[in-house]
């Protein structure tokens, strides 16, 4: 069997460095023998029992040429060198178990370097019908004891013969992958903060004579103040910038974790074997000339990639504006933008560098302050999961906005944003684009897959920068509403009528509106304001304030408000001048900009998306329910069919959902078939695209005698052809059409789709999304999530139907998404539902060979 290309991977070791993961090859065999080498006595006595000083050639010819079925072995690479190797080997001629073994050179043991090597030891056995490891480990080794012990599957082991033996079954749990993400967490933190803390910056690419990019970071970097060393690299001047330089980074004295590149594309190369000489963590590459300029770029970029990954580092970038962080310990400004952040608690991340710039100088004319700052350009290795991680446990960071482009790991996206706005608020502003499975199956003009996505996620979706700031004002330094309740007070009438209007399209109920008149002094409507926010009946307060003559400058207002110590949110509306909020309130040390709009109408829409996060987040936590496996769903799933199949009753019957039976029949038997299945019956055109499509006449209904099916047959061949074929289906009590989908996308792995049934639901593309597996929360808010929702709770006088019943068929539809990879599409459709229960009456399903599920498998670096 050959070697799986997909079981290579670059992957984040616990303090932060990359290496490369990749199954053995034959011509490892001398690297093997190097390796051995270096291990201690007491390393080779742990690992193989004995002394065991020299690989025999008949074991070395053994370790190298496995099969990658029975026996396979992965080797960790790292700056050109072998530093660990892992194996497992099937006890037996089609066993479920193995044993497996692992080894790490000593000069990098405990770098998580044995928990790296299960993870992925583990994904190939199972990949190859492998169920249980075994393992023997001497009682002295404790060490790997740990590392068993800690990977999170239910270890039972014994002693005997003076060895500790191990066994566990290797299927992912709950808490195996508990303890993978936590340790990616980690490990994507500490990597992430050795760049954005650096002890010292490398700049390549500044010229002698102050002009060009390179020269301007170098100058940014010198005027931001930052607090480490700065050291120019030139090939031939003895100073830039009026720093000394050096020809070559490596063998600098000072330790240099950043390296910020400017260089032409074909020069980076040489940059970054310098820099992995000198011991650099990461390096921030401006320089374009890669992905963004065509295909040589993109093999450019490929290839600068692998060659940073390869000696343990990490890329910002290529074609990016830079990172910043405004530690005071740190002042860092390794960007194109000339001047430091404003210093505040908002994390940002830009992929855009183009708009980078841009993005910088708004948050400051906004009074917006930043903690850290990272713009990712190209994306090719750092992205934005990469910082969410990092400012999940960064503690100068309380909220977190995004600009996004493209999504390199949405999967894993959902997952850690979710978990991150848990804690803190999370707003972003994503282009409009989905996922290409979800354009296949959801049309009109809004992109709510991944807006349904965001949600799920907790995360505040915006859908222009402008409304970024606006929200990012709210969540920077604003304590989040309680409710959905907002207090008004202004001096203009008009300003109140309009926040009266606006409130219920943003979700918010106007408690109160105290209109002032025009005449008030600046302190009585502070006063007024003051009261407002210590007024239990109110979540928020929206302060609009329009002076008498609209001056620039006249402020009094303004600053009054800044003074206010709100236990509840407060915007203000100053339609005057807008500009004022550049200079900044201090509390605690910080700057906080008062969230000031010139538009009640922005004001509104701001503090809706805030109040309903703080909604989603005041909300228990979801859970994924559990259903008894059977039997029949592996039976049903393992089909090796690519055909789309008119019938996946028994694989839906094996999660527990009932398909009202169908035959299909033409032509003289479809009386008799109908009576068969029990009259009365409907009768329905089999073929698309008529199907379902009672509005063409392809549908006929409570046929009660097979005189009547006779007479609605022979109907349909008038209207489609002699000979039609149909359905025959028993006819079950009347309900609200609905439909669930299910689609595997190679990016977001499974999503469930539910909406309404009908052609005006098709073509507004009124379809809401959830990733699978769905919690319960997610299911609940999936069926309350589309536009034509209120058509199930009681809408014009109906009887509302059975909410709980639709959330249980999703969460199985959930669950069967994310067991079953071969499911690449899954259509319920119609669906009834009724006050009591509900019936589906039709599913078809597409099987291929399962995609690699994204954010599922062991840690990678994407």
């Amino acid at each position: 069997m050959t070697e799986s290309p997909e079981r290579a991977a670059d992957v984040l070791l616990s303090d932060g460095t990359t290496v490369h993961l990749r199954p053995i090859r034959p011509d490892d065999a001398d690297r093997i023998v190097a390796l051995h080498s270096r291990f201690s006595e007491r390393t080779r006595y742990l690992r193989y029992f004995s002394a065991y000083p020299r690989i025999p050639q008949r074991d070395l010819d053994r370790f190298v040429n496995v099969d990658h079925h029975d026996r396979e072995a992965f080797v960790i690479e790292h700056g050109g060198e072998l530093i660990a190797v892992g194996r497992y080997e099937r006890l037996g001629a089609g066993s479920h178990q193995a044993e497996v073994a692992f080894v790490v050179e000593d000069a990098h043991q405990g770098r998580g370097i044995g928990s790296v090597l299960i993870e992925h030891l583990v994904a190939a056995a199972s990949q190859e019908g492998i169920t249980e490891f075994e393992a023997d480990v001497l009682p002295v080794n404790q060490a790997m004891l740990r590392v068993f012990m800690a990977a999170g599957f239910s270890i039972e082991r014994e002693f005997a013969d003076g060895v500790v033996h191990l066994w566990f079954p290797i299927a992912a749990t709950p808490d195996s992958m508990r303890v993978q993400w936590a340790r990616e967490q980690r490990a994507e933190t500490r990597s992430i903060g050795r760049l954005l803390n650096p002890r010292g910056v490398a700049v390549y690419g500044a010229r002698a004579d102050g002009t060009g990019i390179g020269a301007a970071i170098l100058a940014h970097l010198k005027a931001a103040g930052f607090a480490g060393p700065i050291i120019p690299v030139h090939p031939s001047a003895p100073t830039v910038g009026g720093l000394p330089a050096v020809p070559v980074l490596a063998g600098h004295p000072e330790p240099v974790d950043l390296a910020v590149v400017s260089v032409p594309a074909e020069a980076v190369p040489s940059v970054v074997a310098d820099c992995a000489a000198a011991g650099v963590h990461g390096l921030v590459v401006v320089s374009a000339g890669f992905a963004e300029a065509g295909p040589a770029g993109a093999e450019a970029q490929a290839a600068l990639l692998r060659a940073v990954r390869s000696r343990g580092m990490r890329l910002v970038g290529p074609n990016c504006l830079g990172i910043a962080n405004t530690d005071p310990g740190v002042q860092l400004n390794a960007t194109l933008a000339p001047l430091l952040p404003r210093r505040g608690r908002v994390g940002f991340f830009s992929q855009s560098a183009a708009l980078g710039t841009a993005l910088l100088a708004e948050a400051d004319r906004r009074g917006l302050g930043l903690s850290t700052f990272v713009s990712a350009g190209n994306r090719a290795d750092v992205s934005g999961n990469d910082a969410l991680q990092y400012w999940r446990e960064d503690p100068q960071t309380d909220a977190v906005l995004l600009y996004l482009e493209t999504f390199g790991n949405p999967r894993k996206f959902a997952r850690i944003a979710r978990e991150l706005a848990r804690r803190k608020p999370v707003a972003a502003v994503a282009s409009p684009v989905r996922p290409p499975a979800l354009d296949a199956v959801a049309t009109g003009p809004d992109a709510r897959g991944v807006a349904a996505l965001f949600a799920s996620s907790g995360v505040i979706r915006v859908d222009t920068v402008a409304e970024l700031f606006d929200v990012g004002l709210l969540i920077a330094g604003q304590p989040l509403p309680t409710g959905d309740r907002v207090a008004v007070v202004t001096n203009a009438a008009a300003l109140g009528v309009l926040t009266v209007a606006k409130a219920p399209a943003a979700g918010l109920r106007v408690a109160s509106v105290r209109d002032l008149g025009p005449s008030v002094g600046d302190a009585d409507f502070v006063q007024a304001v003051r009261e407002a926010l210590a007024d239990d009946s109110a979540d928020a307060v929206i302060a609009a304030y329009a002076p008498a003559l609209a001056l620039p400058g006249e402020l009094g207002v303004a600053e009054l408000l800044r003074a206010l110590e709100p236990g509840r949110p407060l915007a203000v509306v100053l339609p005057a001048d807008p500009s004022f909020a550049v200079a900044p309130a201090y509390r605690s040390g910080d700057p906080l900009a008062l969230p000031t709009y010139p538009a009640v109408e922005e004001a509104v829409r701001a503090l809706g998306r805030v109040a309903r996060y703080a909604a989603w987040r005041r909300e228990p936590v979801g859970t994924v329910p559990s259903f008894p496996p059977a039997p029949a769903a592996s039976s049903a799933s393992s089909a090796s069919s690519v055909d789309s199949v008119d019938s996946v009753d028994e694989l839906l019957a094996a999660y527990g959902i009932p398909v009202v039976p169908s035959l299909r029949a033409s032509g003289a038997s479809v009386p008799a078939v109908a009576e068969s299945l029990g009259l009365p019956v409907a009768l329905k055109v089999a073929t698309k695209p008529w199907r379902h499509r009672i509005d063409l006449g392809a549908v006929r209904l409570n046929l009660t005698s097979p005189g009547l099916v006779t007479e609605a047959y022979q109907e349909l061949e008038r209207l489609f052809g002699a000979g039609v074929e149909v359905l025959v289906q028993p006819m079950v009590a009347p309900g609200v059409a609905c439909v669930v989908e299910v689609v595997d996308d190679p990016a977001f792995g499974p999503v469930v789709g539910f909406g309404l049934g009908g052609e005006a639901a098709d073509l507004l593309g009124d379809r809401a999304w959830r990733p699978a597996p769905l919690t319960d929360r997610d299911a609940a808010a999936l069926v309350r999530a589309p536009r034509a929702a209120p058509l199930l709770t009681g809408y014009r006088g109906s009887a509302p139907v059975d909410l709980d019943a639709l959330a249980d068929l999703l969460l199985r539809i959930g669950r069967l998404a994310e067991d079953q990879p071969t499911v690449s599409s899954l259509s319920l459709n119609p669906i009834l539902a009724r006050p009591e229960g509900l019936a589906v009456l039709h599913a078809t399903a597409t099987f291929t060979s399962p995609l690699p599920r994204p954010d599922s498998g062991p840690r990678r670096l994407y």
